[in-house]
């Protein structure tokens, strides 16, 4: 077995391939001057663990074409997507839509054996694949990050919530979630649902930090609240734009992210959760 690293998550790869004791696969990976992907393995392989996001697009075009290379090679091929795009969109909301999680598993599953997501953005996506799929779930290392750093979780919203319990549960402190009331079209309020925040250290804790902006408004309530230390962390630090700087310029103590979008802050491995799966 060979872990092969491609260009969008090249940390998380050499960390699986140092927990696993195994190398990287010897692969060629270039881009022409007009932008295609070019692939080529410089050894032959027989089994494969690929670590590849599927976003942006160019790296979801990449994925398929290392597939690809590894199929003509009768190799077989287990997927570790750690940023599942096109996830979001997991069913038709309005006519005239595109299922896009699901158009995207079986464009993968064609050229794999098993798939591991990490954190997706709902976990009925596994069912979109005919073939084995799992989840790791990236929030037991954020989790361990912060032992003895924080004295509660808070979920930024209610669909978040089961994050918060998982993690204050690894901690050993209290959890709770932001509710939201609209007030207008255009006006909404949060408020932290039952705890006072007053004096404690508190991680607000989301699956996905994209543009920052409801970050950003849960830690200037944490601190107006008088919280002593505000944390934000999550599983997949998009960061567009200047989303990073507009939380840490709220208030933000530490901004924390896993390694599964490689940035300054992945501060977080999921590799040991990842190996757990590939060793079942």
């Amino acid at each position: 077995m060979k872990i092969v690293a491609g260009s969008s998550s090249p940390m998380l790869a050499k960390n699986i391939a140092r927990l696993m004791n195994m190398e990287l696969a010897d692969v060629s990976i270039k881009r022409f001057p007009d932008g295609e992907c070019y692939v080529k393995f410089n050894e032959k392989i027989e089994h494969a663990v690929v670590v590849q996001n599927t976003y942006p697009d160019e790296n979801l075009v990449e994925l398929f074409i290392i597939q690809d290379a590894l199929k003509r090679m009768n190799a077989k091929v287990d997927i570790v997507i750690p940023y599942y795009g096109y996830g979001r969109q997991d069913k038709v909301f309005e006519e005239g839509e595109a299922i896009s999680a699901e158009k995207m598993a079986k464009l993968i599953e064609m050229d794999a054996n098993h798939v591991i997501l990490i954190n997706p953005h709902k976990e009925h996506i596994l069912k979109f694949f005919d073939i084995e799929a799992e989840i790791c779930d990236g929030v037991p290392a954020i989790a361990e990050y912060f032992k003895e750093k924080v004295d509660a979780v808070i979920a930024p919203d209610k669909g978040a919530l089961h994050m918060a319990e998982k993690a204050s549960s690894i901690i050993g402190c209290d959890y709770d979630h932001f509710e939201k009331t609209r007030i207008s079209g255009s006006e909404v309020r949060m408020e932290v649902k039952n705890m006072d925040v007053e004096g404690k250290r508190i991680l607000i804790l989301d699956d996905i930090i994209s543009t920052g902006g409801t970050m950003a408004k849960a830690v200037e309530l944490l601190k107006k609240r008088g919280a002593s230390k505000i944390y934000a962390a999550c599983v997949h630090g998009l960061f567009i734009g200047n989303a990073d700087e507009r939380i840490i310029q709220a208030g933000c103590d530490g901004l924390v992210a896993t390694d599964t979008i490689e940035s300054s802050y992945s501060m977080v491995s999921v590799a040991e959760e990842v190996v757990k799966l590939l060793k079942s």
